[in-house]
């Protein structure tokens, strides 16, 4: 059964610190927040943040291990860190794994060729990795994206935490009944909640391709099934993530999307990115469910002060006191950028447009915050992608200036492509605080 929780009043701030051997940020965020069961880690790197690369992680003939791996082996003894900072245990209490890899291939030019492989050798990360879990995986997704912050990076990675005293339990499609893996988590049901790692419509037979309609089919049916084997069904699903390769194909997913989830959706983060794990994939997504027996019920959050969705999801879900975001980009009511997101042509040396389109979205964001009785400076977890990451200073400059105290735990990825709204320079995938009081 859950522990009995005090009343939650903020989120925390987590600080490992220097005795931890965890290098201190230089830019506006926080390494871990905790709020009730809950932790967000912010996305973490091979970095000391002072000269880029530390020593330990550049491979020499003495030590004979690849650099993703001694890079892996470092972020991932960092994020143990702080987590036990926080009070949990990484191996037991992750529930959400994110892994960018950084990729110069494929890009959208490879992609629509049908070569999106993100051609990494990923095994060194893998075996770093799975020492670090061992008998534990916990659902992944696992992206090829073009750079991150600090040059010679290859790889960052985030978590959520959740540290109440359920017991986690594993699923996996190949398997009849639930059990721990070694090799494979498919989804994980911990207390309420139910996380299912990234799916994609691609069976092991097919030699070639299949259109997107039929993967997106066979995604959702995936989805479902393991939405069912873990105690859940779509009407409890809460946020959505998905990563599609062609943004042109949103239209067609968005409709198949409706059926399968016709009423109640969850919110849903969308990101065009060319880096799948299989050539001829199209389309992955993830899904985080209420299990079919909790006492927590979904609330759809929309508000007639924000921009309409792009497309079949909420503006936000609020569950207890998580509020879940679906895409925030600086686009108007007709999913188009906004006027004056970007800089005039006949002037295309005036002007902020990455400054213009965080206060936007941040104007945005603020107008849900308050229809589900929040506020911006509640929120604990922010993912942020840039098309290119030259706007990631004045970004983050204006996205600062809303967090006078503490900063939301926070990861920044450039992708080197479009994101999917001619004129976007930022999107944002979001999860907020909800005091008890509200």
């Amino acid at each position: 059964m859950p522990k009995t929780l005090e009343k939650v009043t903020k989120p925390i701030a987590i600080w490992p610190g220097l005795e931890d051997g965890v290098p201190k940020p230089v830019m506006p965020y926080s390494p871990a927040v905790k709020v009730g069961d809950w932790v967000f880690v912010a996305g973490q790197l091979a970095s000391n943040f002072k000269t880029g690369l530390p020593k330990e992680v550049i491979p020499n003939s003495k030590n004979g291990t690849s650099g993703l791996e001694l890079q892996s082996d470092f972020v991932f003894r960092n994020m143990a860190q702080t987590l036990q900072a926080a009070g949990c245990n990484m191996r037991n209490d992750t529930v959400k794994l994110w892994e960018w890899f950084v990729s110069d291939r494929p890009n959208q030019k490879d992609f629509l060729l049908g070569n999106n492989n993100h051609q990494l050798d990923i095994q060194p990360y893998e075996s770093s990795m799975r020492n670090t879990f061992q008998d534990f995986l916990p659902p992944r997704s696992s992206i090829g994206i073009g750079e991150l912050m600090w040059v010679g990076t290859q790889i960052e990675l985030e978590v959520i935490c959740l540290t109440n005293q359920d017991k986690s339990t594993h699923y996996s499609l190949d398997t009849d009944s639930s059990e721990n893996s070694s090799t494979h988590t498919d989804a994980i049901r911990k207390g309420d909640w139910i996380f299912i790692s990234n799916q994609n419509g691609m069976s092991k037979d097919d030699l070639s391709s299949v259109s997107i309609e039929i993967q997106t089919e066979r995604m959702l049916e995936k989805l479902l099934q393991l939405s069912e084997k873990s105690g859940s069904s779509f009407n409890q699903a809460v946020k959505a993530e998905v990563f599609i390769g062609d943004s042109k194909d949103f239209t067609v997913v968005d409709e198949i999307w409706k059926k399968w989830f016709p009423h109640n959706p969850p919110a849903r983060f969308v990101l065009p990115h060319a880096g799948m794990n299989r050539s001829g994939i199209k389309i992955e997504a993830s899904l985080m469910l209420l299990s079919n027996n909790s006492k927590l019920k979904k609330e759809i959050i929309e508000t007639s002060n924000a921009p309409k969705p792009l497309g079949h999801e909420p503006q936000a879900v609020k569950v207890g006191n998580l509020l879940f975001f679906s895409t925030q980009m600086a686009f108007d009511n007709s999913g188009k950028i906004a006027e004056g997101m970007i800089r005039n042509p006949a002037a295309p040396w005036y002007g902020r447009p990455a400054q213009m389109q965080m206060r936007y979205m941040m104007e945005s964001i603020n107008a849900i915050s308050e229809a589900a009785g929040t506020t911006v400076e509640n929120i604990v977890r922010r993912a942020c992608f840039h098309d290119d990451l030259q706007w990631f200073a004045e970004s983050i400059e204006s996205w600062a200036s809303y967090f006078p105290n503490d900063k939301p735990a926070s990861t920044t990825i450039g992708m080197n492509h479009s994101l999917g709204i001619d004129g976007a320079n930022t999107s944002l995938d979001l999860i907020a605080f909800v005091p008890d009081d509200n």
